[in-house]
């Protein structure tokens, strides 16, 4: 059996700075090189995202980053890419999206599957469904397959009807080597605790869930962390931290009472979208406050496993009852669910399964056979 080469464009790998894909990516890139598969991962020098590095690179990823604003640098890369057996363009690399897009199917070989991954997808599909002439909805049936991390059957539907020739969810999940219970911190002790960054999708019901309940609860500490809130007025018992670096995500979600999960408004729409942050925060044993989305049942059951709100007077309702014991135990259940069903090993066994099927017979069993996980 052949390991598969593959080339991955996205935002960032190496690191989480404005960029709240990359524990995602590196979940499942992590999982697929432990099924012996070689990932070689493009990224833009942009942002400052180089200076904030969470990580130095992996050994189980090849990463090459590229300047960001040079459209010959992204041209090199794409070159540089030819001779992959699967080539992926993830959406919001956020430079030259569209010449990526497009690079893509232009020059990869006859025998390279080429996969669009959607990591918002419902915020893409409203873009394309509003404007006809927007240059992606033309290059949607080119693709072999379109991957999202949510959405569910809406979201494929959606895709389907825009000429897609196979859409498939592969949802958020929880790498246990990389998110797990820690030690109490000091600097995150709260009552409720949320890590978000500042996003105009998200930024209302941030402040209905989150800011509003902090300042109709003076008895309560907040902790926010997250990039581009420092010019926002807070509550006085909110306490901001600013960017917090995946380092000490298992510190922050293992310290406060519970932690807060707010989705974008696009993704509360379709369903079926669970955040990044809800399977890291589940994988440390935190009490999770979830505001309410379709499907949820289906990830962690509401009131055991997980604390549903549908408004911000709901968040206060839970706080109010919550007792330490309580949210021991509802994150000891959220955690062992998730560890259970929800691990980006299940996510690579997946893609394994989706890549054989795809690839044109004959010699597809033979080159694309799920392989073995190593070690």
């Amino acid at each position: 059996m052949i390991a598969l080469r593959i080339a991955f464009f996205g935002s960032s790998l190496v690191s989480s700075y404005w960029n709240g894909a990359a524990t995602y990516y590196r979940g499942i890139v992590s999982a697929l090189a432990a099924r012996g598969h070689h990932i070689t991962f493009y990224e833009p020098d942009i942002y400052e995202r180089q200076s904030h590095r969470d990580i130095s690179e992996p050994p189980w990823a090849e990463v090459k980053v590229y300047a960001g604003h040079d459209e010959r640098a992204v041209q090199a890369a794409l070159e540089d890419a030819t001779g992959a057996d699967v080539i992926i363009k993830a959406s919001g690399v956020g430079e030259f999206d569209a010449l990526l897009e497009c690079g893509i199917l232009q020059t990869k070989s006859p025998e390279t599957l080429s996969i669009f991954w959607d990591v918002d997808a419902p915020a893409t599909l409203e873009r394309v469904e509003s404007n006809p002439t927007d240059p992606f909805r033309s290059l949607i049936p080119r693709y072999d397959l379109i991957f999202t991390y949510g959405g569910g059957d809406k979201v494929v539907r959606k895709y389907r009807s825009l000429g897609a020739r196979q859409c498939e969810v592969i949802y958020n999940a929880l790498d246990p080597q990389t998110h797990y219970l820690d030690r109490k911190n000091d600097r995150f002790t709260a009552h409720l605790g949320l890590l978000a960054n500042r996003l105009p999708d998200r930024e209302s019901r941030i402040e209905e869930f989150f800011l509003t309940v902090a300042a109709h609860a003076p008895q309560f500490q907040f902790v926010l962390g997250g990039s581009g809130w420092d010019p926002k007025t807070l509550p006085r018992n909110v306490m901001y931290l600013n960017h917090v670096g995946t380092a000490d995500h298992n510190a922050f979600n293992s310290t406060p009472l519970a932690i807060l999960n707010v989705h974008r408004d696009s993704m509360i729409r379709f369903g079926f979208s669970p955040a990044t942050r809800l399977f890291e925060a589940a994988g440390a044993g935190a009490c999770l406050i979830s505001d309410a989305w379709e499907g949820i049942e289906s990830f962690l059951k509401p009131g055991r496993e997980v604390l549903v709100a549908r408004s911000g007077d709901e968040v206060l309702e839970h706080l109010l009852t919550l007792t330490p014991e309580r949210a021991q135990s509802i994150g000891q259940a959220a955690c062992s669910r998730i560890a259970r069903e929800h691990t980006y090993a299940h996510r690579a066994a997946q893609i394994e399964q989706i890549l054989n099927a795809a690839i044109p017979k004959p010699n597809a069993s033979e080159r694309f056979a799920p392989l073995q996980p190593q070690g």
